[in-house]
C-alpha cells in the first residue's frame, strides 16, 4: 500500500530516534503503522454497514538506563512529534528501573535483505465489489435448506505497512494485505434455532473461497445442529474438530510464554526437554510460511526469526522469549517478542500449526467408536498453576464411528498434562489462519450433561 504519503511518514523515525537521544535518552526505537481499510456489511441483501479506515501512528519506546516508557500518537506533524519525544523522556526519568529493559541484543538483529514473503498483494476491491461479495454469500446460505434468517454477510479488505528503527542501527519493513469474507445465518426447526457461519481471511484475493461456496458451508454449520439433545454425564472419547482444536492446544502458549516462566506462574515451568505431547507428535512455528498471515520477516524488537520445533517427537524444546524474558531466565530471545505502539514487547508465535497425524476425522471418529465430536467452544477457564481446564462445547454425539445426533449443553474438563499426552492427531490439517490444528482425539475425557 506504499504511497508518497506512506513514505513520508516512514521517513521521520531516524529523526525521531535522534531527537529523543538528544533529549537525553541512552536508546531509543520507533515505530510506524500505516493501514487502510474497506468492509461492508449487508442483511437480507441490503447494505447496513460500510467501514473505512486509513491510519498512520507512530510509537516510540525509549530508555534512559534501566528505566523505559512509551507513547504513541496519531497526529505526525512536526509539533506533536517534539511533544512525544519531551513527554517520553520525561517520563522515563520519572518511571521504576526495571533490571531487564533494553533494545535487545545487536548480535540477534535480524539482517538485511529480508526475504520477501509474498505478502501484500496490490488488488484493489471496492466497495461495490465487497457489497456484491457479501450479499452472494449470504444468498448462498439462505438457499441452503432449513436456514430461516441471515445474520449478515461481510466483506472486508485491508493493507499495512510496519516499520521499526532503533538506535542501535536496525532499520526493517515490510507490508501486507487481507482480504476476507464471512455470513452467519440460523437455522429453524420445530421452533428451536441454531446458529452457524463460516468466514475466511487470505493474504492474496486469489486464496479466498468463493462466496458461494463460504455461504454454503454456513448454512450447512447452522442446519447440522438444529435439534441439539443433551446428553448424560459420562466419561467417553472427546474430538475437537480441526477448527476449533487450537483452542484446547492455546494454553501451552501461555504456560511456555517466558514472562510466565520468570514468574513461576507456569504448570510447565518444569518441563522443558520433557514431553509435554505424545511421542511423535510436532508443533511448529514457521514465521516464513509464504502468505502466511502470521508470516514476518523479523519479531517486533527486530531480532532474527527462524522456523523451530517448539515441541519436537513430543518434547518441549524452548520457551518463547522476548528479549526481556530471555534476559531474566539467562537465555537468549527466540524471536517472538510482539507489540503494538505503546507498551514494551509481549510474546506471540507467527505461523504456528501441530503436524498432520494419518487418520482422517471419519478414522479417528471409527477408531473412538462411541463419543463427542466438538464443533463448538464457550467460556473456557484454565487454572495457569495446575492446568486443570474446562470448557462449554456443543456438537455431535458419534456411535459406531457415525454422527447420531446434535448436542449442546455440555461442559468437557480434565487436566491439559494429562489430556495433551493423549492426543491423537487426524489427517485434516488446513492452514487457515496463524495457528492451526488438525482434529484432535482425547480418549476418556470427563463429560458433564444433563
Amino acid at each position: 500500500m506504499t504511497s508518497p504519503r506512506d513514505a513520508a511518514a516512514s521517513d521521520i523515525l531516524p529523526d525521531l530516534i535522534a531527537a529523543a537521544l538528544k533529549a537525553g535518552a541512552d536508546a531509543a526505537e520507533a515505530v510506524t503503522s500505516e493501514r487502510a481499510s474497506l468492509s461492508i456489511g449487508v442483511r437480507n441483501g441490503a447494505l447496513e454497514d460500510v467501514e473505512r479506515e486509513e491510519s498512520r501512528d507512530l510509537g516510540l519506546r525509549v530508555f534512559i538506563g534501566k528505566r523505559q516508557a512509551t507513547v504513541s500518537a496519531s497526529d505526525l506533524s512536526d509539533k506533536t512529534r517534539a511533544r512525544l519525544v519531551e513527554r517520553a523522556v520525561a517520563m522515563a526519568r520519572l518511571a521504576p528501573e526495571d533490571p531487564w529493559a533494553g533494545l535487545a541484543p545487536q548480535d540477534r538483529l535480524a539482517k538485511g535483505p529480508f526475504p520477501d514473503l509474498d505478502l501484500h498483494d496490490p488488488t484493489e476491491r471496492s466497495a461495490a465489489e465487497l457489497e456484491a461479495a457479501a450479499a452472494a454469500a449470504e444468498a448462498a446460505a439462505l438457499s441452503v435448506e432449513g436456514v430461516a434468517k441471515s445474520e449478515g454477510g461481510h466483506a472486508a479488505t485491508s493493507s499495512s505497512r510496519w516499520r521499526l528503527v532503533t538506535s542501535h542501527g536496525f532499520d526493517g519493513a515490510y507490508q501486507g494485505s487481507a482480504f476476507s469474507l464471512g455470513v452467519g445465518v440460523i437455522a429453524e426447526k420445530d421452533g428451536a434455532m441454531e446458529r452457524g457461519g463460516e468466514h475466511r481471511a487470505v493474504r492474496h484475493l486469489s486464496d479466498l473461497p468463493s462466496a458461494e461456496a463460504i455461504g454454503a458451508y454456513a448454512g450447512k454449520r447452522a442446519v447440522e445442529r438444529t435439534g441439539p439433545r443433551k446428553i448424560a454425564s459420562t466419561t467417553a472419547p472427546v474430538i475437537f474438530e480441526n477448527r476449533i482444536a487450537t483452542q484446547v492446544l492455546s494454553p501451552l502458549l501461555g504456560a511456555i510464554s517466558g514472562a510466565s516462566i520468570a514468574r513461576g506462574t507456569s504448570f510447565l515451568k518444569d518441563r522443558l526437554g520433557q514431553a509435554v505431547l505424545p511421542k511423535g507428535v510436532n508443533l511448529i512455528d514457521d514465521p516464513f510460511r509464504p502468505r502466511g498471515l502470521g508470516s514476518t520477516p523479523f519479531d517486533d524488537e527486530g531480532v532474527a526469526v527462524w522456523k523451530q520445533s517448539i515441541v519436537e517427537d513430543g518434547v518441549l524444546t524452548t520457551w518463547l522469549m522476548n528479549s526481556s524474558s530471555a534476559a531474566q531466565l539467562g537465555l537468549a530471545s527466540t524471536g517472538h517478542a510482539s507489540r503494538g505502539l505503546a507498551g514494551p514487547p509481549g510474546v506471540s508465535t507467527h505461523n504456528l500449526h501441530l503436524e498432520a497425524g494419518e487418520q482422517d476425522l471419519n478414522g479417528l471418529m471409527g477408531a473412538a467408536g462411541t463419543g463427542l465430536l466438538i464443533t463448538s467452544m464457550f467460556g473456557p477457564s484454565l487454572n495457569g498453576n495446575t492446568g486443570d481446564w474446562s470448557a462449554g462445547v456443543s456438537g455431535f454425539w458419534f456411535e459406531n464411528g457415525e454422527r447420531a445426533y446434535p448436542v449442546s449443553e455440555v461442559t468437557v474438563a480434565g487436566n491439559l498434562k494429562d489430556l495433551w499426552a493423549r492426543l491423537i492427531p487426524a489427517s485434516d490439517l488446513e492452514f487457515r489462519g496463524g495457528f492451526n490444528s488438525p482434529s484432535l482425539l482425547f480418549d476418556a475425557v470427563a463429560i458433564a450433561g444433563k
